[in-house]
């Protein structure tokens, strides 16, 4: 069973992942339709399907480089990931989020205490402390969430706080 401090930790990634409705990335990619999935606003370079695969690929080398053996490459694990051009990708994508966010947290949950300041390699090669590494994909989720929020927002017309009247 994980300590007080890793336990915290999986507290905090979960609400980041999916324990909030406003701000987690289900629940932000749960609004984009079909349309919204590929579009990039101009002159932009990303689409919210790429910040999703994004997300996706970071969730499993994060947990590869926190309890596997810290060889895959981003390109190996997005090629890997579960690419379509069919209308459900979306769904079919949150899924696959969703079982890259159960391996990070079962790796993260496997954790004692004293292993939060082990330093160790990331994906991108620098050094770190365990819990900077948590701490790292746990804002990943928040800050990509936000992306795709404001992308989906500006493909519907939307992008304007509640209290805003429509212009």
């Amino acid at each position: 069973m994980a300590g007080p401090a890793v336990a915290e930790l999986l507290y905090l990634l979960d609400r980041a992942f999916d324990g909030d409705e406003e701000h987690s990335l289900p629940a932000n990619l749960a609004s984009v339709t079909p349309d919204d999935w590929a579009w990039k606003p101009a002159p932009g370079g990303r689409s919210i399907r790429a910040i999703a695969y994004h997300s996706g690929v970071a969730k499993r080398l994060y947990a590869d480089h926190l309890s596997g053996p810290a060889t895959p490459t981003y390109e190996g694990v997005l090629r890997a990931a579960p690419a379509t051009k069919d209308p459900s990708e979306p769904g079919v994508v949150i899924a696959w989020l969703r079982d890259g966010h159960r391996a990070l947290r079962d790796g993260i949950a496997a954790l004692a205490d004293d292993d939060l300041s082990i330093v160790r390699r990331t994906h991108f090669g620098e050094m770190f402390e365990t819990r900077r590494i948590i701490a790292a994909v746990t804002a990943h989720d928040i800050y990509h969430a936000g992306e795709i929020n404001h992308l989906r927002a500006l493909r519907q017309g939307d992008d304007r706080w509640p209290w805003q009247p429509a212009t």
